[in-house]
C-alpha cells in the first residue's frame, strides 16, 4: 500500500480493505472496511479530512482532498467512476458519481443518488437523495428506479469482491 504520513496525520485502513500500490493515500485518510481505492487514485488529507465509508470504490485515477481543518467525506456502499473528482464534499450512502465527474466546495450528493459521467456539481450545490442529475452544472433529470438500484448494487457487491480478491496472496503480483 502506498500510504503517507504527513506531519502527525496518517491513515487508517480497515480490514478488508484494498489500497492499490499506485494510490497515493496521505495524511488523514480513513478507509472503512472492505473499501476499493484504484490504481493511481489520489486521496490527500494533508490539512483537511478524508473518511471512505465501507465498501466503497474510488475507482482509477479519482482525485480526493479536503479544504484545511475540513472533510471529505464518502458514505458506505458509495461508487466514485474512474477519473472523478472530489473537493470537499459529501457523498452519502449508495451514491454513484459518474466517471470524470467533479463534485465541489461544500456540495452534497444525497442516498442513492446518480451523477451523471462528466457532471459537475458545482460549490454549494446540493443534490437530492434518489435523483439522477446529469450536466454541467448538474440538473436533476429523474428518480432513480428499482432497476438502476439493483444495477448499482450488483456492480458495488462486485467492488467489494475486487478488493477482497486483490488482497489474496499471489492474485495480484508483479511480474517483470
Amino acid at each position: 500500500m502506498a500510504l503517507f504520513k504527513f506531519e502527525d496525520r496518517r491513515p487508517r485502513v480497515s480490514q478488508g480493505a484494498f489500497v492499490a500500490e499506485s494510490a497515493l493515500v496521505i495524511g488523514d485518510v480513513q478507509i472503512g472496511k472492505d473499501a476499493y481505492i484504484g490504481h493511481g487514485a489520489i486521496l490527500r488529507a494533508d490539512y483537511g479530512t478524508i473518511q471512505v465509508g465501507e465498501g466503497t470504490a474510488i475507482e482509477e485515477g479519482v482525485i480526493v482532498h479536503a479544504r484545511p481543518n475540513d472533510r471529505t467525506i464518502f458514505g458506505n456502499h458509495v461508487t466514485v467512476g474512474h477519473g472523478a473528482m472530489i473537493h470537499n464534499a459529501q457523498i452519502r450512502d449508495n451514491a454513484v458519481i459518474g466517471m470524470r465527474a467533479t463534485i465541489s466546495d461544500f456540495s452534497i450528493v444525497g442516498e442513492w443518488t446518480i451523477i451523471g459521467e462528466m457532471g459537475l456539481v458545482k460549490s454549494n450545490q446540493n443534490v437530492p437523495d434518489g435523483v439522477v442529475a446529469v450536466g454541467v452544472p448538474v440538473k436533476v433529470v429523474g428518480k432513480v428506479d428499482k432497476e438502476q438500484k439493483e444495477f448499482w448494487s450488483y456492480g458495488k457487491r462486485l467492488y467489494v469482491e475486487m478488493a477482497h480478491r486483490y488482497l489474496t496472496p499471489g492474485a495480484f503480483m508483479r511480474i517483470d
